[in-house]
């Protein structure tokens, strides 16, 4: 049963249910601040994702979505969109943990090519950005091959300064939009940074000639 609930009727989980342990989640203040501020631009999330909670003892325990509820209330909300249940203990501990579960995982290629990576990151997507700026953790698999090191490919790492990575990162995004990359000779391979950069460096030593 959904139900809009007064949020002085809704407690975090810590423990009142016997069986169900503590919420053992946690957010840090960065990454609590991005989802304050998710729910500040877009509200309409939390109708589409409710908080589950259980009856207990006249108020209400949140069983999924304890971090939501604490925001919630910094951004001094009077109520939350619920789902209310009512079930036995062990069944209570398996929502409250795969609630939880990340159980894909993102194609960090796709989402280097074709999304903003700095949009994501502010909606909260952790990328595998590496705050030393190592070129391979900052791009992901985006310089990588799939599955590795296969003959007839090879896999390469670059450590850059940061202006060296946005400048190559620049450079790389400018000649996708080219038609000389549309036509480039690919090899077989399906990596798209690793056609523009071979391209990028093929164009440089033709110019050197």
């Amino acid at each position: 049963m959904i139900q809009e609930i007064k949020l002085s009727k809704i407690q975090l989980n810590n423990g009142q249910i016997e069986g169900v342990p503590k919420n053992p989640r946690f957010v840090k203040d960065e990454k609590f601040d991005k989802l304050k501020k998710s729910i500040i631009d877009d509200p309409e999330m939390l109708a589409l994702r409710e908080l589950i909670v259980v009856p207990h003892e006249g108020k209400f325990i949140c069983i999924a979505g304890n971090m939501r509820l604490r925001a919630l209330r910094e951004l001094k909300h009077e109520t939350a969109t619920c789902k209310v249940i009512d079930f036995d203990a062990q069944k209570l501990r398996a929502i409250a943990t795969k609630d939880n579960l990340p159980y894909g995982e993102w194609d960090w290629e796709v989402l280097a090519n074709d999304w903003d990576i700095e949009e994501l990151e502010e909606w909260g997507v952790e990328s595998p950005f590496d705050e030393n700026e190592n070129l391979t953790d900052e791009y992901g698999e985006d310089f990588s091959l799939p599955d590795g090191n296969k003959a007839p490919f090879q896999q390469m790492t670059f450590t850059l300064a940061d202006e060296q990575a946005e400048q190559i990162k620049n450079a790389i995004a400018d000649i996708k939009q080219t038609d000389e990359y549309k036509y480039c000779e690919t090899m077989g391979n399906e990596n798209s940074n690793g056609n523009a950069l071979y391209l990028i460096v093929m164009q440089w030593a033709e110019q050197r000639r």
